[in-house]
């Protein structure tokens, strides 16, 4: 089967040689329901998964039928009796290489029966990725099956990533053991957009980094500890005052906390006034 329908790279020649083998394998279907979004998950260590989905949002998300979630077990697609998944690298070098006839059947395994119709895509977490960040997790929410690779030791057999992955994803400039932890940070944050999955969604529109800054401080009951009070304007009932407040103290805590994004928020506004006025 080629990869579903409407995977960024479906015109493609890599979407042309993803064939079917028709190996049957074991893999772990969580929930029955028919969700607006579908991950599968390919890893070594399922069991990294399962405590963090069935939890919090994750896990209600789950019990509401909005998402659902598959967990394949790579090693369960390996051909000899020591279910080897790894190899040693052709020309030498440090560590072990996923193997790709290993990876491929998981991989089609995961293709197989999709969930429902809609787009699909294929993601490998990698350092050599692009970084993932709030816009890319809105992105990813559109889609109906997300296949989430995790890879381990010390890469995957480039021939996989040419015939099976569409998009490769880092969270960060820093060294992990495996692609575990970057695959639930993106199942969590793409799982929030998912409508309903929030109770007050308007909540997710004032989230730090929605609107390319921080957050603003928030206060709740005592107004008074410590010798610290809350701010007067939060406390007069002028929701104009209470919100010129609050996008003021957006804007100065992220240029003080995050100067990489009050660089990228100053040259919209320049962008956004341009055009405004014509310039």
């Amino acid at each position: 089967m080629a990869h579903p329908q409407n995977s960024e790279n479906a015109q493609s020649s890599k979407s042309s040689n993803k064939v079917d083998d028709g190996r049957q394998k074991n893999s772990v279907l969580v929930g029955d329901s028919q969700p607006k979004l579908f991950f599968s998950f390919l890893t070594l260590f399922p069991e990294i998964f399962q405590p963090v989905l069935g939890s919090s949002l994750l896990g209600k998300a789950k019990t509401k039928g909005l998402v659902d979630y598959r967990l394949i077990q790579i090693r369960d697609f390996a051909t000899d009796k020591h279910r080897t998944v790894d190899d040693t690298p052709f020309g030498g070098g440090e560590g072990m290489i996923l193997k790709v006839d290993v990876l491929h059947a998981a991989w089609q395994e995961a293709q197989r029966q999709p969930p429902r119709e809609g787009k699909s895509l294929t993601v490998l977490l990698s350092p050599q990725g692009r970084l993932f960040d709030q816009e890319m997790a809105h992105e990813l929410s559109s889609y109906a099956h997300l296949t989430l690779v995790s890879g381990h030791y010390e890469g995957v057999d480039e021939r996989f990533i040419d015939l099976c992955v569409d998009r490769e994803v880092s969270i960060g400039n820093y060294v992990l053991t495996g692609g575990e932890l970057p695959a639930l940070v993106m199942a969590d944050t793409i799982t929030r957009l998912i409508p309903g999955v929030v109770g007050n969604e308007r909540s997710l529109t004032e989230e730090s980094l929605e609107k390319g800054l921080l957050k603003y401080p928030q206060y709740t009951r005592p107004r008074e500890f410590l010798g610290r009070s809350v701010p007067d304007v939060l406390l007069g009932g002028d929701h104009e005052a209470i919100a010129a407040w609050r996008q003021g103290e957006m804007e100065r805590r992220t240029a003080e906390k995050r100067s990489d994004l009050w660089d990228l928020y100053s040259a919209a506004l320049k962008r956004q006034k341009e055009v405004q006025f014509g310039k």
